[in-house]
C-alpha cells in the first residue's frame, strides 16, 4: 500500500455561520472528476489491450510449434520454475512476509525512480505501507505489474557474471525467472479481489487496465528476448499490422451501423 505525505495548515479560526435560505451559494466552474477521465481512458485502453493480447498470442503460438522454441531450454526450465512454483503456492503455506516485503520495496523503487523521498518503510505478514513525498499511478500500481523478484534475480545474474562465467547456470536462472514470475503473477491474481486501495487511487477500472496491459509487455519482453524466432523489429512490426486491422474493422463496423 503506498501513501504519500500530506501537510495541512490551519490558516483561521473556525467559527459558526448562520445559514441563510434566501441567498444562492456561489457556485464555481464545473469540473469532471479524475476517476471519470480515466475511466474513459480505461476505455480507450482496452483496443491496445486487445490488440498486444492478439499479437503476443499469435506470436508465441508460431514461435512454439513452428519455430522450436517449445524444444529450447529457456522454454522447459521457465515453464519448470513456474510449475514449481506453482505446486508451493497451492500445497503449502503463503510467505505473505516475502510478497508484503517485495510489494512495499517495489512501491519505494518506483518513489525513488520518480524523484521521490522515501521515509517510512514498513512491513509485517499481514500488510505494510510506504509513506513518501509522492503519489502517481504508476508508483500506486507498480506491485501489480512490475516483477521485482524476477528482477533481482536478473541483476544478481548479471553481477556475478562480472566475475565468473555463469553459463552453466543459465538453465537454473530461466527456473528462478520462471518462478518469481509466477510468484509474481499468481500473488497479483490473488490479492486484487481482495480490496486492495493500491487500486482506488485512480479507479479500478483504469488500474485494472493498466495491470493488464504493463503485465503482458513485460511477458512480452520476456518472449522476444528468450525466443531466437522473435525480434523486436519482427513484434513491433506485427503489432502494427495488428493494430491496422482492428483499426480498420472497428471502422467497418462503425460505417455498417451508421447506414
Amino acid at each position: 500500500m503506498a501513501k504519500a505525505k500530506a501537510k495541512r495548515r490551519t490558516t483561521a479560526k473556525s467559527r459558526k455561520t448562520k445559514l441563510r435560505t434566501d441567498v444562492a451559494p456561489a457556485v464555481g466552474p464545473a469540473t469532471v472528476p479524475t476517476r471519470w477521465v480515466k475511466f474513459v481512458v480505461g476505455l480507450f485502453l482496452l483496443p491496445p489491450a486487445w490488440v498486444l493480447t492478439q499479437t503476443f498470442f499469435t506470436a508465441f503460438a508460431r514461435a512454439t510449434i513452428h519455430q522450436g522454441f517449445w524444444a529450447t531450454e529457456e522454454f522447459w526450465f521457465f515453464g519448470l520454475g513456474l510449475l514449481i512454483w506453482l505446486c508451493a503456492f497451492f500445497a503449502l503455506p503463503r510467505p505473505m512476509w516475502i510478497y508484503v516485503f517485495g510489494h512495499e520495496l517495489t512501491h519505494a523503487v518506483w518513489v525513488l525512480l520518480h524523484g521521490g523521498k522515501v521515509s517510512q518503510f514498513h512491513v509485517t505478514p499481514r500488510g505494510g505501507h510506504v509513506l513518501s513525498d509522492r503519489i502517481n499511478t504508476l508508483i500506486a500500481l507498480a506491485p501489480y505489474f512490475f516483477p521485482i523478484y524476477s528482477l533481482l534475480v536478473i541483476v544478481i545474474y548479471g553481477a556475478a557474471s562480472l566475475f565468473w562465467d555463469m553459463t552453466p547456470f543459465r538453465p537454473l536462472l530461466y527456473m528462478l525467472i520462471g518462478a518469481t514470475w509466477a510468484f509474481h503473477i499468481t500473488f497479483t491474481l490473488w490479492m486484487i479481489p481482495r480490496g486492495q486501495s493500491d487500486l482506488t487511487y485512480g479507479g479500478t477500472f483504469y488500474s485494472l487496465t493498466i495491470i493488464y496491459l504493463l503485465n503482458l509487455a513485460i511477458l512480452s519482453v520476456f518472449l522476444i528476448i528468450a525466443s531466437p524466432g522473435i525480434t523486436l523489429v519482427g513484434f513491433a512490426r506485427e503489432l502494427l499490422t495488428n493494430a491496422v486491422e482492428f483499426t480498420a474493422l472497428v471502422t467497418r463496423a462503425l460505417h455498417t451501423l451508421k447506414f
